[in-house]
């Protein structure tokens, strides 16, 4: 039985993972900053960690001799990164120096995957990135991904760690918190087409992103780290379609009409924002086997079906 650290275990790629995980009979153990009281599933050994301690990073490494690690904590939303910068930097940044250290000390023949983000390669011009893009964050959450992104390709070299980042696009689901955009659209066509309130304000409409279904994403995860030779990976749907399309398409499956609810917000909008990000999933799919098969149109439906049934149970 092969055992799996999943650090975040209880976020949105967490929870996926680690049910994929278990049903692959692995031993799954999980951290959370304060697992004490957090109802966790029965397959997943959840434990309080502090990753922003080095040395305790590097004990449970050492006791768990894991043999795959999955490194999804940190702080994940980039509108709260301007908020909060000094904490998002830490929370992924410093965290992901932690765990590499505690591999190369406690567990060098571990394999390793670290989260990044499409978010890193910025403005691309339009041209779709890939895996050897460089890097043009900009947000305090995408330079504190491209530094963990960074980090981990210094170790893999200098180490010859087994480490991989997987450059994750938007992938969204019913276990986003309320605060991302997509949860939050859903919510209100939803709670609009019951009647509960009669608009929606939104920043900007003319954003361009490319969306897929989180569960289909941590299978990609996961392949990512049976290959014999690490390298990094760009998961997305390779489609990209603007925010107002998102938008119309969750009415849509709502049953409303989108220009009759959504109202416009400045203050909503973000002090830098990039208007385009395009992705080239090829190697995913040349290297791993892996494709997304959930467009943003279906991605959008699942979203509003998984909120009308919460909403009217």
């Amino acid at each position: 039985m092969k055992t799996a650290l999943i650090t975040g275990a209880m976020g949105q790629d967490g929870t996926y993972l680690a049910e994929l995980l278990a049903g692959k009979e692995y031993r799954v153990v999980g951290t959370s900053r304060a697992a004490e009281g957090v109802s966790a599933p029965s397959t997943v050994d959840l434990r309080t960690l502090d990753l922003g301690d080095a040395k305790a990073v590097a004990r449970l490494v050492h006791e768990l001799a894991p043999d795959e690690i999955y490194h999804f904590a940190g702080q994940s939303s980039v509108g709260r990164s301007f908020d909060e910068p000094a904490e998002t930097f830490h929370s992924i940044a410093t965290s992901t120096l932690n765990v590499l250290e505690a591999v190369r000390t406690a567990a060098p023949r571990a394999r390793l995957l670290v989260a990044g983000s499409g978010e890193v390669f910025g403005d691309t011009d339009g041209e779709p990135a890939n895996e050897r893009t460089p890097f043009r964050p900009r947000s305090p959450y995408a330079a504190a991904k491209a530094s963990a992104a960074e980090l981990t390709r210094v170790y893999r070299a200098s180490y010859r760690l087994h480490a991989v980042v997987a450059f994750f696009y938007n992938h969204e689901s019913p276990r986003r918190p309320e605060r991302f955009v997509t949860r939050k659209i859903a919510r209100g066509a939803c709670e609009i087409a019951l009647g509960r309130r009669q608009h929606l304000e939104l920043g900007e409409l003319s954003v361009v992103r490319d969306w897929g279904w989180a569960p289909e994403y941590m299978v990609g995860a996961h392949a990512a780290l049976q290959t014999d030779t690490p390298g990094d990976f760009v998961f997305a749907t390779g489609e990209s379609v603007s925010l107002e399309r998102f938008v119309e398409a969750t009415f849509s499956a709502a049953g409303l009409a989108y220009r009759d609810h959504v109202r416009l917000n400045r203050d909503l909008l973000r002090p830098s924002e990039v208007l385009v990000l395009r992705a080239d999933p090829g190697l995913a799919e040349r290297t791993l086997g892996w494709r997304a098969e959930t467009r943003f149109a279906d991605v959008a439906r699942r979203l509003v079906e998984a909120e009308r049934a919460t909403l009217s149970g």
